[in-house]
């Protein structure tokens, strides 16, 4: 959206290959934003192994803070949905939220493009959700009465259950994936068009907005892979 993108002027100055900056550019960003929450959770980590350093509260906003607060709003919604087996699925759930937010908020940066405006980033997340959410239902349920569960409760009725019940699965990442593609990449082009025509002030109000909206956007992904999974456990999730 910004030009010129920094990736753009990394593969023009320091010579790197040129299709980083062509329609692999939400790739390299991806990994980008992959390391940084990998270095943010490894200097978290680093802090909260020494309980001798949680005694005494910060008293600033540090990345561990932000990590740990994090965390905890993503854990109370999921159990709020899921009840006490929630912690099961918190790692999937968790890094799933904090990627997605981060990869959103990314292109509210000036020179920076976010890697949830290429369809391919967020069906690349919701595929992973779909996979999952599967192999949960399966391995809590059996695979007989999961696909029993999906054809209901009168068997001449199952052929067709069965089908609208597989067509609405295939249809739960693409609906993910575009919505999520749509709500960023036009939220982040209206921000991109008001920096341009108006490059003082204006711009802030819309800047807020597109933050705003990518902890929506974040938020409902999130939100619907829980329900997903949820569904999925049926009655035969266990509290943990």
């Amino acid at each position: 959206m910004h030009e010129p993108s920094v990736i753009s002027w990394l593969v023009e100055h320091l010579g790197l290959p040129r299709s980083w900056a062509g329609p692999y550019e939400h790739v390299v960003t991806s990994a980008f934003v992959a390391l940084l929450i990998l270095a943010a959770a490894m200097l978290a980590h680093r802090k909260l192994r020494d309980i001798s350093k949680q005694l005494i509260p910060d008293g600033f906003v540090t990345i561990t803070n932000i990590l740990e607060i994090t965390s905890e709003a993503v854990l109370r919604l999921m159990e709020d949905i899921m009840g006490p087996i929630a912690k099961r699925h918190l790692p999937l759930i968790g890094s799933l939220f904090i990627y997605l937010l981060a990869s959103d908020l990314i292109g509210v940066i000036p020179g920076f493009s976010s890697p949830t405006e290429n369809i391919n980033t967020n069906l690349g997340c919701a595929l992973v959700v779909f996979v999952y959410y599967n192999y949960v239902g399966i391995r809590e349920q059996g695979l007989r009465r999961y696909l029993r569960h999906m054809a209901g409760p009168v068997i001449w009725l199952a052929p067709l259950l069965m089908t609208v019940e597989v067509i609405s699965h295939i249809v739960r990442p693409i609906s993910l994936s575009v919505r999520l593609m749509g709500n960023i990449a036009g939220d982040h082009l209206v921000l991109g068009i008001f920096q341009d025509l108006v490059p003082l002030l204006v711009p802030i109000i819309f800047m807020g907005l597109a933050i705003f909206i990518s902890v929506m956007q974040a938020f409902v992904f999130t939100l619907l892979s829980i329900v997903y999974i949820h569904m999925a456990q049926g009655s035969q999730a266990e509290p943990v």
